[in-house]
């Protein structure tokens, strides 16, 4: 099985991943997290990345697929992958058009408002990187697996949420409209309790598994 996810900041597409890869045991492949990984290690590559997430902007092209194409080779992939947060653009798609045969690629999405709530409520550990919302957490609260402090990332700061919803119109958008020629994309209303999607989610990818 080898499906991406598609789907605005704020859709849920981590969580979503993380449990339909649990449930149908293929490699969860975040950019988003081999990213951050490089940040906190203080990398050449999180230097360089640094600079456009702070501002909400998407990393170049060629890093992120360099990114993506050496994580493919790992053997964890053998059995099937699930891209999440890749492609985010139409030249990255069709860079790895043809290298990838993809069966599914999956839409979530939310309304604007939803989406906004979303992000700018966000907080994550320092330490694990797991993420919380402030409806369900106090202020102050340590992270409830590993105790470590919790905060909100830059690129989780309303006017930073603003540009990257708009990032997200003007240059993945498009990506809808490739998939949907191909013939494989399946867009699901990710604004619903997050049973209800993953159900949903896991009755699609079933028929490939």
């Amino acid at each position: 099985m080898k499906v991406i996810f598609l789907g605005p900041p704020g859709a849920g597409k981590g969580t979503q991943a993380e449990l339909a890869c649990k449930r149908f045991g293929i490699a969860h492949i975040s950019t988003g997290d081999i990213l951050r990984a490089q940040l906190k290690q203080k990398t050449e590559l999180g230097k360089q990345a640094q600079s456009y997430i702070d501002k909400g902007q998407l990393v170049p092209d060629e890093v992120i697929i360099s990114i993506v194409e050496q994580r493919l080779r790992q053997d964890d992939c053998e059995n099937g992958y699930l891209l999440d947060g890749f492609p985010r653009t139409l030249p990255q798609a069709e860079a790895i058009d043809g290298r990838i045969d993809l069966d599914c690629a999956v839409n979530l999405d939310a309304p604007v408002e939803t989406l906004k709530e979303r992000l700018c409520g966000r907080r994550v550990c320092r330490e694990c990187g797991a993420t919380y919302h402030i409806s369900r957490i106090s202020e102050g609260d340590p992270c409830a697996k590993c105790g470590g402090e919790l905060y909100q990332r830059s690129d989780d700061k309303p006017e930073t949420v603003e540009n990257r919803l708009r990032v997200y119109r003007e240059q993945t958008q498009p990506l809808i409209d490739y998939y949907d020629k191909k013939g494989i994309l399946v867009t699901v209303d990710s604004s619903r309790d997050l049973n209800v999607v993953n159900a949903e989610i896991v009755k699609i990818l079933g028929k490939y598994a």
